[in-house]
């Protein structure tokens, strides 16, 4: 009893180890939650319910962002939840792969949600894989974040310069990988990701994969793009694991959630993209201006975060309230 007393007690990456349990319980019975009542059966997901899913991930979210204001200050608290905001929005341009992905393989909307699902358990290991990676780093090399700064403002600047372009799916490295090594089904079969069907040389039952399986390969590598440039970002608020860490993870859940009611929408989020660009540019610059006007405050990197991605959708929204893209 005084040794499992003692682990709780314990530290892991400067967060007690009780915390950390608390944060993956609440996770599990979410997941749990989600596949094993809410999705028992496979069926597709309506605006509606997308909506209600995601306003539940959300609350469950701000209330951990709640405990952790209590628990660990309001400090943490604060960066926990623009952490949250950043990861979300950054996130979202994620969407619009996904739905591009899903388009390619023409994955029908009752089996999508299982490949964001298992694609989710996908991201809480990868993730957590980069972000003790970057603890690591920062801890022992400091001036890493100047290098993070840059990259983002980098990172930033090209995303503007390509927000029109979308990418070639046909072309992805990864998926001419694949096909080169497995055996790939010309079609679905059903919700199946692997299949025993027989070798049309030797007849035999033998192993196919089916584009299910590429469809989640492939979000799941989108995904750990998208964290080369989310995490670093989060690193430049916080470099508490903990906080990274958890409303990494929160805003991921909701987005996939989410995913159902941005797909059938897309198109009203022209100019996002724009703005998402603008967030990485402030995120990066502002690692390079505590050197002139010392530390820029939570509240206000939450705000300016905030401001540049509500403009950027109340903007797309305006622009496209006809139906299409106004030019003038």
């Amino acid at each position: 009893m005084d040794a499992l007393m003692a682990f709780f007690g314990s530290d892991f990456l400067g967060t007690p180890a009780w915390s950390w349990l608390l944060f993956l319980g609440v996770v599990v019975s979410l997941l749990a939650f989600d596949l094993g009542v809410l999705h028992r059966e496979e069926r597709e997901i309506g605006v509606r319910e997308s909506l209600l899913l995601s306003a539940g991930y959300i609350c469950a979210a701000l209330v951990f962002g709640a405990w952790v204001w209590w628990q660990m200050g309001p400090a943490s608290g604060m960066a926990y939840y623009t952490g949250f905001l950043i990861e979300k929005s950054l996130s979202l341009d994620n969407v619009f792969v996904i739905a591009l992905i899903f388009s390619f393989f023409a994955i029908p909307r009752r089996y999508q949600h299982r490949v964001l699902f298992w694609g989710i358990l996908g991201v809480i290991v990868l993730r957590a894989v980069m972000i003790g990676l970057g603890a690591a780093l920062v801890s022992n090399f400091g001036w890493l974040l100047y290098v993070f700064g840059a990259f983002l403002a980098f990172t930033g600047v090209k995303m503007w310069m390509i927000a029109d372009q979308e990418p070639d799916i046909a072309s992805n490295p990864i998926l001419k990988f694949l096909k080169r090594r497995m055996r790939v089904t010309e079609g679905l079969r059903g919700n199946a990701f692997w299949v025993r069907e027989p070798d049309p040389s030797t007849g035999r039952p033998v192993r196919w994969a089916t584009p299910l399986l590429l469809a989640l390969v492939l979000i799941e590598f989108v995904d750990l793009l998208f964290a080369v440039d989310s995490v670093p970002a989060i690193f430049a608020i916080t470099t508490d694991p903990f906080l990274v860490y958890t409303s990494n993870i929160f805003a991921i859940l909701g987005l996939r959630a989410l995913y159902f009611a941005l797909a059938a929408m897309i198109h009203r989020f022209h100019y996002l993209k724009y703005a998402l660009s603008l967030v990485l540019v402030f995120i990066g610059a502002k690692i390079f201006l505590v050197g002139f006007i010392g530390k820029i405050p939570p509240a206000v990197s939450l705000s300016v975060t905030f401001g540049l991605i509500a403009g950027g959708v109340l903007f797309s929204l305006w622009k496209t309230r006809d139906g299409g893209l106004r030019t003038q």
